[in-house]
């Protein structure tokens, strides 16, 4: 699991994303708000939302002006309802407009993937199945959309290609079999990787069993197939059922408990990243 101290490029992130923003400087609040002019923002809720991204908003107003006062009063992972002020800004009225836009476009997305997760969370609570992401993340930001699913309740799935074997069908494809993809994954991978593969079809699961690939990646099956594959892998293993079974294709909030019943371990859900919106969050800012 990620938390927000083991991502080491946070102030990068922040100080590259203001310089996106700010180019030679913002010419609007420099022609319009007095220098010296001290204010206080105010960060609110504009809907129930679950939080994420107290951080990386702090490290932005930080890397532009350290003498800006930061004071929370929720956490990343709190259920906010709509109306809760949940963080205060007090410094240089220019420096506070200069942040705004890019400490609410951090969590905003990063609150909307956090809340997002905890529906789908929510949904199989109850069952055996841990909802987890994917890799598709937006590029330079997949750590923190990580945390985000982290702090909404789910579960990460592999970080990058270097963090894991997943033979997918593309890697089936040219390795000619799956039997043959995963012999050779076998040999070249370290003693303390799994194996997990890519399987769409039923003959895929029992061919992926045979090979004995460590996790079966079940692929844009019904909740029916699921349920005909994971007695498959049972009937393999009618003792001590050791390989993991993650459902992954077609999800949705309206059938994912349906996936969850039918004896997945994990459900991979590319939508928790790549299709959550944006949570309304307003940042006010008065004189002081």
């Amino acid at each position: 699991m990620i938390h927000a101290q083991d991502i080491p490029l946070i102030d990068d992130i922040a100080a590259g994303s203001l310089d996106e923003d700010l180019g030679r400087g913002d010419i609007t609040s420099r022609a319009t708000v007095k220098s010296g002019q001290q204010a206080r923002g105010n960060f609110m809720a504009k809907q129930e939302l679950v939080l994420a991204g107290l951080e990386v908003a702090d490290a932005v107003f930080m890397h532009l002006d350290p003498y800006l006062e930061v004071e929370t009063t929720a956490v990343d992972g709190e259920l906010l309802p709509e109306g809760k002020v949940f963080a205060r800004v007090v410094g240089d009225a220019q420096m506070l407009l200069a942040a705004e836009r890019v400490a609410l476009n951090f969590l905003q997305r990063l609150s909307g993937i956090a809340t997002l997760t905890r529906k789908y969370v929510e949904a199989v609570a109850g069952t055996n199945a841990k909802i987890v992401d994917t890799r598709k993340t937006t590029p330079g930001l997949r750590m923190l959309e990580k945390y985000a699913v982290h702090v909404g309740g789910g579960h990460n799935h592999r970080m990058g290609l270097d963090d894991g074997v997943l033979i997918k069908d593309n890697h089936i494809a040219l390795a000619g079999s799956v039997t043959t993809a995963v012999a050779r994954a076998k040999d070249a991978a370290g003693h303390l990787h799994k194996i997990e593969v890519e399987v769409a079809t039923l003959d895929q699961v029992t061919e992926a069993l045979k090979a004995k690939a460590d996790i079966l990646l079940l692929d844009n099956m019904s909740p029916e197939m699921i349920r005909q594959a994971v007695a498959l892998v049972e009937a393999h293993e009618p003792n001590d059922r050791r390989t993991l079974l993650e459902a992954s294709g077609g999800i949705t909030l309206a059938n994912v408990r349906e996936y969850a019943e039918a004896g997945v371990d994990l459900i991979s859900i590319g939508a928790l990243t790549h299709s959550a919106p944006a949570v309304d969050i307003s940042f006010k800012i008065k004189p002081i």
